[in-house]
């Protein structure tokens, strides 16, 4: 019979640094399973096209895998607070990367949006492996521990567009998929080897998830405003990032797809935010690192709102609002998920799901409202919007009682 890691008790789920590179881990793992979410993105045309598909259902093949990974968070990770955390873990990691198998080798489009969709949920993954590791870290280092584990996340979200859009024209847009799913089977058997179990406190009295996701938003004034501040922040980023690679195409710029994937890599910079946001926190200095974020997000915006189009100028004015709305978006995600999980340290992913569902949700309509705005209004209008969103933002931070 095969040993398994001992199992992190119940009891006293906190176990202090005792695994060696297990938060790098956590944190590479969370980075690979974000990526996911995101490879497709500037692919979908190709894709569309290889499959036989509409302009208009060229759409799905990101929109199903956004929609897997928002069910995902609201059905999938409260589980974690009453299923053995490992298995679950485990379980999520191979459905993801057998539906990225799929997805790499089918030629019939059906068949590959409903494997998007399962990316999507196996995906969630990320969202169950941050409370994980908390459980891991005693009260004085748990900021600590969600901005390492963060850092690999963010870095997953940042360079996923990037690389694969250079995997897809160096291989064919299929390569990227294989690669991933070989990726998914290494860590699966590396998480297997090395993750402790985790089985939550069984509460005989616990009630349904999704009253109990509901009853926790209306009772918890503090989890309100961090996902206030999330979604004006991740909308704005959703907003930027899905209009910025059309503004940079277009006649005032003329950018190749490989300019624009340079330019996203500027994003991946704010990654060194998390672990800064993580001491932040756990040094009482949470209300300073949100102040910084919502004035990031601002500032940004009002950088992308005056870059002259087609200049050096504007390029690196570009940039430089790229880093500061990534950074703040980064700065604000990490210090949120310090203060709710500190909220009710049982529930943690139950919280985590209402967290993440909500801003990720804002993040869609962000999307959606900037290519409309875009193609009716311009550039200049899509800069106001992301800025007067995060004001509106700031103005409730400044309002707040609670010094979250």
């Amino acid at each position: 019979m095969t040993s398994r890691p001992d199992p992190i008790p119940s009891s006293r789920p906190e176990v202090h640094d005792n695994h060696g590179g297990l938060m790098l881990l956590l944190s590479l793992a969370c980075g690979l399973l974000a990526a996911n979410v995101y490879y497709a993105q500037p692919l979908a045309g190709t894709i569309a096209a290889d499959l036989n598909m509409s302009e208009r259902a060229a759409g799905l093949v990101v929109t199903l895998t956004q929609i897997g990974y928002g069910a995902g968070l609201l059905l999938v990770v409260p589980l974690a607070d009453r299923l053995e955390n490992r298995r679950l873990i485990l379980g999520l990691v191979a459905l993801a990367g057998l539906a990225l198998c799929l997805a790499g080798f089918t030629g019939m489009a059906g068949v590959f949006l409903a494997a998007s969709l399962a990316i999507g949920l196996g995906s969630v993954c990320v969202q169950v492996l941050v409370p994980y590791a908390t459980h891991m870290a005693p009260e004085e280092r748990r900021g600590r521990t969600v901005g390492t584990v963060t850092t690999g996340l963010m870095l997953g979200i940042m360079l996923a567009r990037p690389v694969s859009g250079f995997v897809a024209g160096a291989f064919g847009w299929r390569a990227m998929f294989w690669i991933s799913a070989a990726l998914m089977l290494a860590l699966i058997l590396t998480l297997a080897a090395r993750l402790p179990a985790r089985r939550p406190p069984h509460d005989p009295n616990a009630e349904p998830m999704l009253p109990a996701m509901a009853r926790a938003l209306a009772s918890m004034p503090l989890l309100r405003q961090r996902i206030l501040y999330q979604m004006a922040l991740f909308s704005g980023f959703s907003l930027f990032w899905t209009t910025v690679p059309l503004w940079l195409s277009g006649p005032g710029w003329g950018w190749s797809h490989a300019q624009i994937g340079l330019f996203a890599l500027a994003g991946a910079m704010s990654a060194i935010a998390a672990p800064i946001a993580g001491h932040l926190a756990d040094h009482g200095h949470s209300r300073a690192g949100t102040a910084a974020a919502l004035a990031s997000g601002v500032l940004a915006f009002a950088l992308a709102g005056i870059a002259p189009a087609g200049t050096v100028t504007g390029a690196v004015t570009l940039v430089a609002a790229a880093l500061l709305l990534d950074l703040g978006v980064t700065l604000s995600f990490v210090i949120g998920q310090r203060t709710i999980f500190g909220l009710a340290p049982g529930n943690r992913a139950r919280l985590n799901g209402v967290y993440m569902a909500s801003f990720t949700a804002a993040g869609a309509v962000g999307s959606a409202a900037g290519a409309w705005i875009f193609a009716t209004k311009g550039w200049g209008f899509v800069a106001l919007l992301g800025a007067v969103l995060i004001l509106l933002a700031g103005l409730r931070f400044s309002l707040a009682k609670e010094r979250a």
